[in-house]
């Protein structure tokens, strides 16, 4: 099993972080001040093919590979997690559900322009009283009365990355109570359709410039050819879909601790105690080497689950695993950057702090650590 990256994947690297330090670098502590969501960016990343990665050219996407979309999501969020974030949930939740269980017309429709970056993508599934348990959600579907070619939504979702900005929209809805997790389905909604709004904008911990907010449905009226999938197939097609953006947030955590090191490291060279950088002090040394460790072991988790996932390998187990273990020795590594900062790494003139703050949402995010832990155990069981 070789899952190494070639030169042109090497290639791709170079012209991300490039990117990431002209567009983004400049910006950062700005958009996150105030939590300014970066519209005018999103032009630029869709020349880069940054918002259709692995879609297919003919629907506008880059045709690139589950290791080339780590790459990406890496750099980006080595310098910027929540610009990582926003790219990540637009191509890895919204229009990768649409790539995968859309009809041929859906995906002409709707996953052309989020693949060419034209529309900005959304996806709805937690709710104020369903987060990890996603089959609890209380947004329902019905028939209309009238015409059973249209869907009616009634609910809202919380935590919807995207909320406010977003173009199209994938809701996940209930269309069976008493079916249970078989009784959910997903729903194309078009931004602009009469019963669809945003609601409150979360004002969060980190990952301040991508946008967070609730959706709010009522009486929304969808066609019946925007029901996404086969009814009752929502919940399986979701699973489907965490699996692989699981690896995108593993990516994302990989990229934020090596940004974080970085930061950490150059810091290290530079400040002087005693006389001496306190890069010659052992408890320093054993920080920096501890986190390049993890950062490495980490990184090749994410891409081992990557490399099975373009092999059409189902990768329940190897996503979660790679999902776990990145965020949590992000977490350290962030962890570390502020400790080796000292009294700076508290302030905001320098990286540390928001490193910090953002990285405690990849242990949530997308399933949280203890989920990943039970999907693992269970995988585990499952195939003893």
């Amino acid at each position: 099993m070789d899952f190494r990256p070639t030169e042109e994947q090497a290639l791709l690297r170079r012209t991300v972080r490039e990117f990431a330090e002209t567009e983004i670098r400049p910006h950062v502590r700005e958009w996150d001040q105030t939590q300014h969501f970066p519209a005018e960016l999103m032009p630029k990343l869709a020349a880069l093919g940054l918002l259709g990665i692995q879609f297919p050219e003919r629907y506008g996407g880059a045709a690139m590979s589950a290791l080339d979309y780590c790459i990406c999501i890496e750099e980006l969020a080595r310098v910027d997690p929540a610009i990582a974030l926003s790219v990540a949930a637009h191509n890895g939740l919204c229009a990768s559900h649409i790539a995968l269980f859309g009809t041929e017309a859906q995906k002409t429709k709707f996953l052309t322009p989020l693949a060419r970056g034209e529309k900005v993508g959304a996806w709805g599934l937690t709710e104020s009283t369903s987060g990890s348990d996603a089959a609890g959600m209380r947004t329902q579907a019905t028939r209309d009365g009238h015409d059973d070619n249209v869907w009616v939504l009634n609910g809202s979702k919380t935590f919807t990355t995207h909320g406010r900005v977003g173009d199209v929209f994938v809701i996940m809805a209930v269309t069976d109570r008493a079916a249970g997790t078989k009784g959910i389905s997903a729903f194309i909604v078009e931004k602009g359709t009469p019963g669809i709004s945003p609601g409150k904008k979360e004002d969060k911990l980190g990952m301040r410039a991508s946008d967070t907010s609730e959706v709010l449905l009522e009486n929304c009226r969808v066609p019946g050819d925007q029901l996404l999938g086969e009814a009752g197939q929502g919940f399986v097609n979701t699973m489907q879909v965490l699996d692989a953006g699981r690896i995108g947030i593993a990516a994302l955590a990989v990229g934020l601790a090596q940004g974080a090191y970085e930061a950490e490291l150059r810091y290290a060279k530079e400040r002087t105690s005693f006389g001496k950088t306190i890069s010659t002090f052992q408890a320093i040394q054993w920080k920096l080497a501890d986190a390049a460790v993890r950062i490495e072991g980490a990184r090749w988790l994410t891409y081992r689950a990557a490399y099975l996932k373009g092999q059409g390998a189902r990768t329940t187990l190897e996503s979660s695993m790679a999902k776990l273990y990145a965020s949590e020795i992000a977490v350290k590594v962030a962890d570390d950057c502020v400790q080796i900062h000292g009294g700076y790494g508290f302030v905001k003139d320098y990286p540390a702090e928001k490193f910090f703050r953002d990285v405690k949402l990849t242990t949530i995010g997308e399933g949280t650590s203890e989920i990943q832990r039970l999907v693992i155990a269970r995988q585990l069981l499952s195939r003893s």
